[in-house]
């Protein structure tokens, strides 16, 4: 078995422990409802998960998906404002995010900046431009019943985001596993000038997934806003550090060249069912993050383990 597919059984295994758990301490877990709450809940945050991944497989990080994710949420609302069709509204909702990728991808393949500030930097004029342009407050134009159906709508019990998360989680599965394009990438974050060496071209592949994570945090934008019709000044603020969360936890190497996109949704679901749980069991809120944060640790923590035990070699 390989080294991701063992990570990802790992993940797996701690998310059904945990939910057997919980629904040992309360019946209310494994009614319908309660969970199709829970897909609902965490997929947004999974479906940033799909990008963000494939940059920490190349041995980037991105924190400018939350601004992405929100910056097209706003973009979508102003379209709808300004009168036009709901395929205009999403289109520029994804072109925000698609130009917000560019932008994050060339700073870090043509200027060399290092993706931590690059993305830093991305974060804070994303956020600064959402309150330039709403000065606070929220928007909220009129909207197509069909738009709704993105964010509110269901087919039979599953809600639509769900289907759309596990739509993306199958087709960049395939792409990072079936591809040449997901063999290049896990090659520029397993040894970037060896891939060089061997014809990878390596800027492009960095562009490529930055590209592809703005573009995902946006599509989760779109959908966020056709849940709430009501764009948020403060809508994705923190949603980086789940979505890093969920990569992590799902067995990604910050290190690079290791992870995979099902593995980063379930650890995505992970962090849902704990958020769930602490709900039902009437434990303090507060203690989410704490509890996330532990999860983290021990993730990363074993990540670092395994590495040093197999001599950095997976």
């Amino acid at each position: 078995m390989e080294l991701r597919h063992m990570r990802e059984f790992g993940v797996l295994v701690a998310l059904l422990l945990v939910g057997a758990l919980i629904s040992l301490a309360t019946p209310y877990f494994l009614t319908t409802n309660n969970l199709m709450g829970v897909f609902r809940a965490f997929s947004l945050t999974a479906i940033m998960s799909i990008g963000m991944v494939m940059v920490i497989i190349t041995g980037g990080i991105d924190l400018s998906v939350g601004s992405a994710m929100g910056l097209a949420s706003l973009v979508t609302a102003l379209t709808f404002g300004a009168g036009y069709s709901t395929a205009a509204a999403i289109a520029a909702g994804l072109g925000t995010g698609l130009a917000f990728g560019l932008f994050n991808g060339l700073l870090i393949t043509a200027i060399g900046l290092p993706p931590f500030i690059a993305t830093l930097g991305s974060l804070s004029i994303g956020r600064g431009m959402m309150y330039m342009i709403t000065h606070g407050v929220p928007v909220t134009p009129e909207t197509p019943e069909i738009f709704s159906v993105i964010g509110q709508g269901y087919v039979g019990p599953v809600p639509v985001p769900v289907i759309i998360m596990v739509a993306l989680m199958i087709i960049f599965a395939i792409v990072m596993r079936r591809t040449r394009f997901g063999r290049h990438v896990y090659a520029t974050g397993g040894n970037e000038y060896a891939a060089r060496l061997s014809g990878v071209k390596v800027n492009r592949i960095k562009l490529a997934v930055y590209v592809l994570s703005s573009t995902i945090a946006s599509l989760a934008g779109v959908i966020g806003f056709s849940r709430y019709l009501s764009a948020e000044p403060a809508s994705g603020f923190g949603s980086e550090l789940d979505v890093i969360a969920a990569a992590a936890i799902g067995g990604a190497s910050l290190a690079g060249g290791i992870g995979s996109v099902t593995g980063a949704v379930i650890g995505a679901a992970l962090v849902g069912v704990i958020a769930n749980g602490v709900v039902l069991l009437n434990i303090n809120t507060y203690a989410q993050q704490a509890i996330t944060g532990g999860v983290i640790l021990i993730a990363v923590s074993l990540d670092v383990l395994r590495n040093r035990y197999t001599g950095g070699n997976g």
